[in-house]
């Protein structure tokens, strides 16, 4: 049991910083020396670059492979930038080709170049097959490390290859079938082939009901096949059905992790790759340029409450009021926003049954709308006992919450169309637009009534 499962990753951290503050780095790198890769790659990212390169150059040069491909991208790029080509050529040699296929983009050219060259001729040609398709497609997602049976063979000869094999690639539950041209026939559990005679054709047992997937299927559609079918592995296979490799669940959780913390940092311009301890001028200039898209849309905002200056000297109440409205519109639209980005990410909404949706938003936003009126109308009137004041506060929260939801609803399918994510400019966008409706709305009324 390793020492990360007795004690909290919280907890393992606190005594590595202890160390690094104190530079006591050999004994720094004996306390990676049980852990997982996965956790010494997590603790590598919680650290500060200089500390974070004292500790590579004490790590095993034979696990360093197995921590690279588990990085981000911004510490893994920092890390190989580091190495000479012999040391990353060495860290990278033993690694499964999707592993190793994931590392590639980032290696100096003539590291790439030597690692090349330790590959035999099968595992180069499987390397660049890989490396042929988008990194987000099932070809660029799939491991070649696969084990194939022809369908005309008894359940004893499957059981004495797989003997002679000695061992099997992780997460094998199931051999796929396939013909002496290599085309995808079919899969047999493993505990189907321990459950039936030996003497058993294979033919008859052959499960056609697991459709493989097409290498140039998108990720998030893999994932989602995983999700609904309960995989743990699948076949992949070319526009030919030629079986070219399988996709398994370890890499499926990679995917569904990353798209999560996608979502999560694309909503504040971020990239989740970022180095959280990357050096302060890099990731200044990174949110630099987020921060100058958001200054654009208050500017957008400013404008249109510059038209009612005169209205504004007015009545100094409305500037009061003025955030209450843009605020419960911004709540609002973000809600449904939320629930759509989502809804298309997982495959449930879709153009066929996206405008049911959006009624039911709008429905949920006028009738929000009606109940919060009444609310702010009367706490307005308690507040500054001015009868048209309420009024028009009210009648402009309905206005806005409507529009906030059919915003929320119709922004994200707009955004897809133009190839642009609605994670990170929905929120943007949206707030934009229900800070203009929401002004419009209850200044522009104001001016007319009051």
């Amino acid at each position: 049991m390793s020492e990360v499962e007795n004690t909290s990753f919280e907890a393992c951290l606190q005594k590595l910083m202890t160390s690094l503050e104190a530079s006591l780095y050999e004994e720094a790198t004996a306390q990676l020396a049980n852990l997982h890769s996965a956790e010494i790659a997590r603790l590598l990212e919680s650290v500060s670059p200089k500390d974070r390169t004292q500790l590579w150059l004490t790590i095993d040069p034979s696990t360093q492979g197995d921590i690279l491909k588990d990085l981000s991208e911004d510490v893994q790029s920092q890390l190989l930038n580091e190495m000479d080509v012999d040391a990353i050529v060495k860290a990278t040699e033993g690694l499964d080709m999707d592993d190793l296929a994931d590392i590639v983009p980032e290696l100096p050219e003539s590291a790439l170049h030597n690692l090349l060259l330790t590959l035999d001729h099968k595992h180069r040609d499987h390397l660049k097959r890989v490396l042929s398709y988008p990194e987000d497609s099932a070809g660029g997602l799939m491991n070649i490390d696969i084990i194939t049976v022809r369908d005309d063979v008894s359940v004893r000869t499957v059981i004495r290859y797989l003997r002679l094999l000695k061992e099997m690639p992780n997460d094998t539950d199931k051999v796929f079938v396939v013909d002496r041209a290599y085309k995808y026939l079919g899969s047999i559990h493993i505990s189907t082939l321990l459950t039936n005679e030996a003497e058993q054709n294979i033919n008859p047992l052959i499960n056609k009901t697991l459709k493989p997937i097409l290498a140039d299927m998108p990720e998030k559609e893999v994932a989602h096949l995983f999700e609904h079918r309960d995989l743990i592995s699948a076949p992949v296979v070319d526009e030919s059905n030629e079986l070219i490799g399988r996709i398994t669940i370890d890499d499926v959780v990679d995917v569904i992790r990353d798209e999560a913390e996608h979502s999560v940092m694309s909503m504040a311009g971020l990239d989740e790759e970022e180095d959280v301890f990357a050096p302060v001028m890099q990731s200044s200039k990174r949110r630099s340029v987020w921060l100058g898209v958001n200054l654009i849309t208050v500017f957008i905002a400013v404008f249109f409450i510059g038209l009612f200056e005169a209205t504004l000297q007015e009545k100094i109440a409305l500037a009061i009021l003025m955030p209450v409205v843009a605020s419960m519109g911004g709540i609002a639209g973000t809600q449904t926003l939320i629930l759509v980005t989502r809804g298309i990410a997982t495959g449930r909404v879709t153009t066929s049954n996206l405008k049911v949706l959006m009624n039911k938003e709008v429905a949920i936003g006028f009738l929000n709308g009606i109940i919060w009126a009444i609310v702010i109308g009367v706490a307005t009137y308690v507040w500054f006992e001015d009868m048209m004041l309420s009024v028009v506060i009210a009648l402009a929260i309905i206005v806005n919450l409507i529009f906030a939801a059919f915003s929320g609803a119709f922004l994200p399918s707009l955004l897809i169309r133009f190839k642009i994510d609605p994670a990170l400019a929905g929120g943007v966008i949206l707030t934009t637009i229900t800070d203009v409706i929401g002004f419009v709305a209850f200044l522009g009324l104001a001016s007319l009534v009051i």
